[in-house]
């Protein structure tokens, strides 16, 4: 047991990246053992990840370290570890891909064994990014996940698929060969890729500023944020659905994992200098995702844009950077994992009964199918930030810490919550109310035992987490605490809003020093 605790993180990124082995090795033909090896295999992952909460400390800042030279002569490692922030994005990732492969299980009926392979290696690489503490070592993660997605896109998606993929392979390449020439010009300053000592040991300010450009941008088209989204709308309504699923689930979270595990904590002077900026373009992304939502014709259209309008408030959070503010964002992060996550499932399981996604082409689905009415209202729900569910601890949170940083920019940004509530409601109500005018949503089949196994979860969840956020942010808050504090250490005084009160509703406190390699780091 001492052994799996020591190399948990490695043996997590190694598990699916065996499992996809083991299905590439099944004869073509055995589409069923493939979808089950692949199903089991990825749910034996999500126990395994499950290890982290056994042994996961609060405030011990980065644990489960582990360190070995990978390419000595360059100062390259093998360094991983993980802290409050990657923890629940890790635990997100190996939750949800069992989900996308069990809702897959009729809509992919082609290319199986291609499919499951692709989805375990995604799997490793978003795994391989959260726990990367290695400049280089990230590089290869972010870029590994790329390729499978592209060939989720590409194989399996709609009738633009070629165009959706190719459109989302170059945007995001595009900008992950800037943040390649970012790290090595880094390099070459420093003489490090080991991510926490460059944190403590900044390069000059007027060197920050050109290479937190190069690594802010690759992560601002991955977040999406306005105006660089225009991929995601693409890539959505393009990708099956377990290829949007992760892709707006986790996927669009890496660009604001990137911010905090690199851009704000090695180029803190740079990130001061255009907080500004880039609270505005969140909130300009917030208003328009809202409003682009509320006129689209297209569920899966909608709800693709709605993710620019919810992530807009992930990036407003982090802009602001007050302990609050990023409690927030994180939050929101998982939030929109799962309530976009199950919106796309839900869309998903409607374009397999009527193989359309056009509003237009539904109306009074509450009396034909209730309980898939039921799920979807409550996910509808979550999505708005009712109070009850996740969406709004983590909308609160960001805009209340977000107060000191720009009453304007809260004040328009409280607007998208408005908006958000117009084009969920006004959706609801034309698919499921009024009278059924079209004869073809006449007996459609209620939630089967298999889609009740893939929302149950994720509806659960979404109340669970709006009723115990504590479970959830004390984790969080003492990692986001120590990066504002460091910040705060590394930048002149008052480029920062006064330290603020905490999600639990505290004075934020001093952490504890970061543990040493050897010590804190163990289960």
């Amino acid at each position: 047991m001492s052994t799996l605790h020591n190399h948990i993180l490695t043996i997590l990124v190694l598990a699916p990246v065996l499992g996809a082995v083991v299905v590439a090795l099944t004869r073509r033909e055995a589409a069923i053992v493939q979808k089950v090896v692949g199903l089991a295999w990825s749910t034996g992952v999500f126990a395994l990840s499950l290890l982290l909460v056994r042994g996961m400390k609060p405030a011990a800042g980065y644990q489960f370290l582990e360190s070995a030279p990978w390419i000595p002569a360059y100062g390259i490692t093998y360094h991983v570890g993980i802290d409050g922030i990657s923890y629940w994005l890790i635990l997100l990732t190996t939750f949800l891909t069992p989900l996308a492969i069990l809702g897959s299980w009729h809509y992919i009926d082609k290319r199986v064994r291609e499919f499951v392979v692709f989805m375990l290696l995604l799997e490793a690489g978003m795994i391989g990014v959260f726990v990367a503490l290695d400049l280089v070592l990230f590089y290869v993660f972010w870029e590994a996940m790329l390729i499978p997605m592209y060939f989720l896109i590409g194989i399996w998606g709609s009738d633009r698929r070629i165009y959706a993929a190719l459109k989302f392979f170059l945007y995001t390449f595009a900008g992950s060969v800037l943040m390649l020439v970012a790290f090595l010009v880094l390099y070459g300053a420093s003489g490090t890729f080991d991510i926490p000592a460059l944190a403590e040991r900044p390069v000059a300010p007027e060197t920050q500023i050109w290479l937190f450009a190069a690594c802010a941008l690759a992560f601002a088209i991955k977040v999406p944020m306005w105006p660089f989204h225009t991929w995601l709308p693409d890539a959505h309504v393009e990708a099956p659905t377990p290829g949007s699923v992760i892709l707006a689930a986790v996927m669009l979270k890496m660009g604001g994992y990137g911010f905090l595990r690199i851009a704000i904590p090695i180029f803190p002077n740079a990130f001061v200098a255009f907080a500004p900026w880039i609270g505005l373009l969140a909130v300009i992304g917030i208003v328009y995702g809202a409003l682009v939502s509320l006129v689209q014709p297209d569920l899966k259209k909608l709800v693709a844009y709605s993710s620019v309008s919810h992530l807009g408030f992930v990036m407003l959070g982090i802009a602001a950077f007050t302990t609050t503010s990023l409690v927030g964002a994180v939050y929101q992060m998982l939030n929109h994992g799962i309530s976009t996550g199950a919106l796309f499932f839900m869309v998903g399981m409607l374009y397999e009964r009527r193989h359309t996604r056009l509003i237009s082409e539904f109306g009074g689905l509450r009396r034909v199918i209730p309980w898939f009415f039921a799920m979807f209202l409550l996910v509808c729900l979550s999505s708005i930030a009712v109070p009850g569910f996740n969406g709004f601890v983590g909308e609160f949170l960001i805009l209340i810490g977000s107060w000191k940083f720009s009453k304007a920019l809260v004040v328009v940004a409280s607007l998208g919550v408005i908006l958000a509530a117009a084009y969920i409601l006004w959706m609801v109500q034309r698919v499921f109310y009024g009278e059924v005018t079209n004869p073809k949503n006449e007996g459609l089949p209620d939630l089967s035992a298999r889609e009740w196994v893939v929302l149950a979860p994720l509806v659960g969840l979404a109340l669970f987490m709006g009723v115990a956020s504590p479970s959830f942010t004390r984790y969080i808050e003492p990692s986001v605490d120590r990066l504002v504090i460091q910040l705060r250490e590394r930048t002149r005084p008052g480029a920062l809003p006064a330290r603020d009160w905490t999600a639990s509703g505290r004075p934020t406190p001093a952490p504890p020093a970061l543990a040493p390699a050897s010590e804190g780091n163990r289960p």
